[in-house]
């Protein structure tokens, strides 16, 4: 097995122990050769670039288990692949601006830029080595196996050409048109992350030479041509069909090669804030100049001539490193067109359905349910619905005076935005902050922002010189007691679609306390004064790290003075120094300390003497894990929390995010029991290891097999249904219509 791996270049953590040298995760290296180790007596923090690719190996390593169903397999390959374009276009584009500016500074890992991008591309290529090898030599053969199956022209059958010839001829000669390149002039400016053909040509006259011409695949046509097939699905890629047929475009010249290619532009882009009278019209800057920014990869086909590669490279003005040579079809995020195929049902995880939640009777007002008790709900688990059926009864609601909501990502048909719309068309009053800056979602929110606008919202575009993360609405309603404001806090966006896929947390109040924080917290940002004390949340960037710190600093005193001192904490990312160095002084206490930490960790867990008391695990399995949760034993006081915010420096310096307490029992119960499960799963964990390795956890002998996501998927259904038998067993008399409450 482990001879299988070595020749495909793959290089499972759990298999083979690569030393901290050989990875250069802790910063010891200057390269992969191992020529100069640097010193690892006082480096307490892994690299977080490094740290993220191994995240990406998590996934990949869904991909790769057989036993995982194929197209969940598929899913998890296309993910990884996804998460790479935007690594590239982030973190690996602003890596390479700080190397041109000529930065001497290093990480708190103690790597400087150069030999952080040195270990970057040696991983990343072991990594590209992995997914192909994975949908090249088992995913698609299954897949084929199982009836979806990819044609290439060259083996494809005389009908089956026939049909590809047709479609070619009649829908898309007519719309692709190539680009001859003038070898004197400026080469054309290609989209990020397009398909293109670059495409050879021997011309004869005046005298023998070679050309070249662009041929750009857009967007317009579909990459799957599905061809007609008496069972299963069957399909030609674009690229392969416009490669056999390219001839046609050039009937006086010699095609000498054709090679599909794509680019990867530098997207880590920000609108000078300082310099922008308007901040919609500098967003709109820099989306113009994410399109013309320079290119930071250069993935093309492997059996591509070297001369066409250095052509490309010369004209794109990429390094030899840039250069990703792909054996297979480029672009395998797009694979994801084939998880959404009717049918395979085999091929698939079970269906887990969210569940309407007891607690909420949506043929009922939500104000009344959320009057009775607060609500927490676990999603996808339990269904979003509430949460948008809530906004959609505001803005209905004759007693409803004003929605105040945060907007940072949303979906396209978003029934949320059309709500907030259709309240400032009845004349509400509705304040939405939509944070223009969220990453790669600018152009939608800058859409969502012109539509409110149009229908009377008062629209915030954020805090300048911050991002406005924080997920929270509040709804003011008359009532015949006065006031009362509903509150939703959230960790995550206020996204129907995404709030399937992702693991989240709501919680649903109207408490006055939290009512008041969070009304004083929106007048703070909307009015851009400085924020009021609050009386029970904290806000990023003001009092969000100093509570933290405190809470943490409370654990480590109580534990020196011979207490119980615990902190268990669920996260998606734990960059920041100062909180790593607080949970270090708290492990040193004697504090146990639980983290799950689903992405990016710099801190190293179980070093003697640092962090032997800390263990970090990671769950990566269908749903995306995205809340924020935390817990301190407080001397036996709990103090439990939800967040919008990671551990991470832009988090809690130059973002506005909130840290809500959950006091309510109920609720801060059922948050226990959904952080604890995650620290039993033995199923779909990672343990982090002292030199930044991951190894997957696996039960013990005897040990009961864990998934926490089943597990909680397993909780909420089970509520249901005790919900239905003790509705079930409860005596409702029959009354009289006199006797009824009116």
């Amino acid at each position: 097995m482990i001879e299988y791996l070595l020749k495909f270049g793959y290089f499972p953590f759990e298999l083979i122990r690569i030393p901290v040298s050989a990875t250069g995760i802790c910063g010891r290296t200057t390269d992969w050769t191992g020529e100069r180790i640097m010193s690892s007596d006082s480096v307490k923090f892994f690299n977080r670039e490094l740290s993220w690719l191994e995240f990406n190996q998590r996934p990949l390593e869904q991909a790769i288990c057989p036993d995982v169903p194929l197209l969940e397999r598929l899913k998890f390959l296309a993910i990884t692949s996804s998460n790479l374009d935007e690594f590239f276009m982030v973190r690996v584009g602003g890596l390479q601006l700080q190397l041109e500016q000529h930065l001497v500074s290093t990480d708190p890992a103690g790597m400087t830029v150069s030999e952080q991008l040195t270990a970057i591309y040696n991983r990343v290529r072991r990594m590209v080595i992995s997914q192909y090898d994975c949908f090249l030599n088992a995913i698609e053969p299954g897949l084929q196996t199982a009836g979806i199956q990819r044609v290439r022209m060259q083996s494809a059958s005389p009908k089956l050409r026939e049909f590809a010839e047709r479609m070619f001829q009649e829908e898309i000669y007519p719309v692709l048109s190539p680009m001859a390149i003038d070898p004197d002039g400026p080469f054309p400016l290609l989209g990020n992350q397009s398909l293109y053909l670059c495409i050879a040509l021997k011309v004869e006259e005046p005298e023998p030479t070679r050309r070249y011409a662009i041929m750009p695949l857009g967007k317009i046509l579909s990459r799957f041509i599905s061809l007609p097939a008496e069972q299963g699905y069957s399909y030609m890629l674009l690229e392969d069909v416009v490669t056999a047929m390219v001839e046609r475009y050039f009937p006086s010249d010699d095609v000498e090669e054709v090679a599909t290619f794509r680019i990867t532009r530098n997207a880590d882009v920000s609108v000078r804030e300082d310099g922008a009278a308007d901040l919609m019209s500098g967003m709109q800057e820099v989306l113009y100049r994410r399109r013309t920014a320079d290119c930071v990869r250069l993935e093309i086909d492997m059996d591509c001539s070297q001369t066409m590669v250095d052509y490309l490279r010369a004209r794109l003005e990429v390094d030899d490193r840039d250069v990703f040579r792909v054996n297979g079809p480029l672009d395998l995020s797009a694979m994801m067109h084939l998880c959404s195929l009717d049918g395979y049902a085999p091929l698939r995880d079970p269906a887990w359905p969210s569940q309407a939640s007891p607690l909420v009777d949506l043929t009922q007002s939500l104000f009344s349910a959320i009057g009775e008790k607060d609500i927490l709900l676990s999603h996808p688990y339990e269904s979003f619905e509430p949460v948008v059926r809530l906004i959609e009864e505001a803005a209905a609601d004759p007693d409803v005076l004003a929605i105040k909501q945060v907007l940072y990502r949303t979906s396209r048909k978003s029934p949320i935005v059309a709500a907030l719309k259709r309240a400032g068309e009845r004349g509400k009053y509705v304040t939405a902050i939509v944070e223009l800056k969220a990453r790669f979602d600018e152009a939608r929110n800058i859409e969502w922002a012109r539509e409110l606008e149009q229908a009377g919202v008062q629209v915030i575009y954020g805090v300048k010189g911050l991002k406005t993360h924080a997920k929270v609405c509040i709804i003011v309603r008359r009532e015949p007691h006065g006031i009362q404001r509903y509150v939703h806090f959230g960790t995550g966006n206020y996204n129907e679609m995404t709030a399937r896929l992702y693991s989240d947390v709501s919680f649903l109040t109207c408490n006055e306390e939290l009512g008041a924080d969070a009304s004083a917290f929106f007048n703070a940002v909307t009015g851009y004064s400085q924020p009021q004390q609050y009386r029970r949340i904290d806000a990023a960037p003001i009092g969000l790290r100093k509570r933290l710190l405190s809470m943490i600093d409370a654990e480590t005193q109580r534990k020196l003075q011979g207490q119980r001192g615990y902190i268990a904490a669920k996260l998606n990312s734990l960059v920041d120094p100062a909180i790593i160095e607080a949970l270090y002084r708290a492990s040193q206490a004697g504090v146990t300390v639980r983290l799950n930490v689903r992405g990016v960790c710099c801190l190293r867990p179980g070093v003697p003497g640092l962090s032997e008391n800390i263990s970090v695990i990671s769950v990566v399995d269908r749903f995306l894990e995205h809340a924020r949760i935390m817990y301190f034993y407080h001397g036996g006081d709990e103090r439990m929390f939800i967040s919008s915010a990671d551990w991470m420096p832009r988090n809690l310096d130059r973002r506005v995010e909130l840290l809500v307490p959950i006091d309510d029992f109920a609720c801060r119960k059922k948050l226990m029991e959904i952080l604890d499960s995650y620290f039993r799963d033995n199923q779909n964990a990672w343990m982090l290891q002292p030199d930044g390795t991951y190894q997957r956890l696996s039960p013990e002998e005897g040990e009961t097999p864990v998934r926490s996501q089943e597990l909680l998927y397993q909780m909420a259904v089970d509520t249901v249904r005790q919900a239905e038998v003790t509705k079930r067993t409860m005596f409702e008399p029959h009354l009289s219509a006199s006797n009824r409450p009116v």
